[in-house]
Formats: C-alpha cells, sequence, structure tokens
C-alpha cells in the first residue's frame, strides 16, 4: 500500500520538547516540508531563537546555528553574506523578534538581506512564563499584565509585518496563521513563496504565523485554537502586506 502522508525528511525522529497544543510542531513541519520540496535541505542553514524553540536545531536534519538573544538576523546576515549560496531562515518569536531583536529585523530588511524570517506570534512571552510581549493585545491578561494590557501605560502592540511593509526595500511580507487546516495550507504556500524568493535572490522576507499558548494562555489547546480566531486575527489580519517589484 503507497503512503499518501509521511515524515519529511528534514524532520529529525525526535520527540519535541512543546507544550501540548503548541502550534509550532505545525510550522516545524511546514518550513520542513518546504525544505524536501524544494530540494535544498543540503544546503539550508537555520538560526535558532532564544525563547521556546531555543533547542529547534534538535528536531531538523540540516545545519543550524543559534543566536544570541534577538540576533538571529545579524548572524544570517553574515552567514548569507560570506555564503550567498546557502539558503538561511530565521526562527524567532515575539519575544526574540519584536522585542530585544527589534533593531535587528527592521534593518535586515531595510538592508534588503536575502534571507527568510518564519516569525511566531503568540502574544505572549513563552519560554520564561507568559509575560507581556510587545505583540500582546489591549486588555489581554498575562502574568505581568493580570488585569489585561493597559495601553496609556505600554503603549499599542507592535504590528510587526505592517511596520516592515512600510519599508521602501523590495521584500516579501505577510500574515498567515495555524490554527485550521485551511490556513495551514495557505501558511505552507506562503513559506514555499518566501524561499522561492531567497532561492531567486529576490528580496528579504517575512512570514509571520499567528499561533498558540495554551499553557499561558491558560487554555485547553481546542480553546486555544478558538481564542486565537476570535481574539488575534481580528487585531492581526491575515495577507500579504508587501511584495517584490515586478510580483
Amino acid at each position: 500500500m503507497g503512503k499518501t502522508f509521511q515524515k519529511p525528511q528534514c524532520l529529525a525522529d525526535t520527540i519535541t520538547h512543546y507544550c501540548p497544543g503548541c502550534t509550532h510542531g505545525i510550522a516545524h513541519r511546514l518550513v520542513a516540508e518546504v525544505i524536501d520540496e524544494l530540494g535544498i535541505r543540503g544546503r539550508t542553514v537555520g538560526i535558532a531563537p532564544v525563547g521556546c524553540a531555543v533547542l529547534m536545531y534538535n528536531y531538523f536534519t540540516f545545519d543550524f546555528q543559534e543566536a544570541a538573544h534577538g540576533r538571529a538576523p545579524a548572524m544570517a546576515t553574515g552567514i548569507k553574506r560570506v555564503r550567498p549560496d546557502l539558503m538561511v531562515f530565521t526562527y524567532q518569536g515575539d519575544g526574540d523578534l519584536a522585542s530585544i531583536g527589534m533593531g535587528e529585523i527592521v534593518h535586515a530588511a531595510n538592508r534588503g538581506e536575502k534571507f527568510t524570517t518564519i516569525f511566531i506570534n503568540n502574544a505572549v512571552y513563552g519560554m520564561t512564563g507568559g509575560q507581556m510581549a510587545p505583540t500582546t493585545m489591549p486588555d489581554q491578561r498575562t502574568t505581568t499584565s493580570p488585569f489585561g494590557r493597559k495601553t496609556v501605560n505600554t503603549g499599542m502592540p507592535i504590528k510587526i509585518a505592517e511596520m516592515l511593509a512600510t519599508l521602501e526595500t523590495p521584500a516579501y511580507i505577510t500574515r498567515q496563521t495555524l490554527t485550521r487546516p485551511k490556513y495551514v495550507k495557505k501558511a505552507k504556500k506562503a513559506i514555499k513563496q518566501a524561499f522561492t524568493y531567497q532561492m531567486e535572490n529576490r528580496c528579504f522576507s517575512l512570514v509571520e504565523l499567528i499561533s498558540t499558548c495554551p499553557t499561558n494562555w491558560g487554555m485547553t489547546p481546542l480553546d486555544a485554537l478558538t481564542w486565537a480566531e476570535e481574539k488575534m486575527l481580528p487585531y492581526f489580519p491575515l495577507g500579504v502586506f508587501k511584495t517584490p517589484e515586478g510580483d
């Protein structure tokens, strides 16, 4: 009997450390499937963040580097400039990318560095206990905003995709989600497009993925999926915010 669904070659046969219901696993699989389909496993280098995905190098079968907190874009820039033949991507959460790493991602995008960023947005600091993140929404409760985020004191959440799309430098910027199969298919298509642009040496690319964090949200996995759709998607709308010239 033939197989219609199997583990990607890019994924190691290893149990992950992620919490039940976390959508990091889905994102990992999509990245692995795309790299397999494009036939680029032998020349791909991933950059792991500091955050929930800090150990992601254990889960893939191609080369990885570990970056200091927020500095994955700087490391990706160095690798890609020294070895432009490589396919380089960073994988970062909202704390790593949108807080301590904000300057890195903005300037890498503005320089038009030819690497790809997979940006996981679950609106909290996941690894360190669910504190308020730059992407935490107004009135959203976290361990450091137990009465909800008050924007009069903390400012508004940062919408990374929209912000990077304002840069004049050509880029591919999109936001997708991992909450339902129909959205997962669109997310995979976006990741594949981002890697394809890099293969063509076209532009910087960032794929933002709205994800769940059941543990820190204090919800069941199913309730977390519903909450993400009902609360996050209206605030962080899905879509393509920027494409390179000629597309």
